[in-house]
């Protein structure tokens, strides 16, 4: 025979263990989601760069008259 308070007991600490899992899985998703907002961030920071580069190399290049250095140089 099946004893009820044996069950209890059992459906009591599968109750318990689920909670603690949805709460695990709550504090891995908002982990997982500020993580991405930073990760977003710096693909953005990097594309800033990128273009800032872009425009120094672009101007390092312009500065020059196009002619070849002297023959000393």
């Amino acid at each position: 025979m099946i004893d009820i308070n044996s069950l209890n007991k059992r459906l009591e600490t599968l109750e318990s263990h689920v909670a603690f899992q949805e709460q695990t899985i709550e504090e891995l998703n908002k982990a997982i989601t500020s993580q991405w907002e930073e990760f977003e961030k710096l693909k953005r920071e990097i594309s800033r760069l990128k273009a800032q580069l872009s425009d120094v190399q672009g101007a390092a290049e312009g500065t020059g008259s196009g002619e070849p250095p002297p023959p000393h140089y």
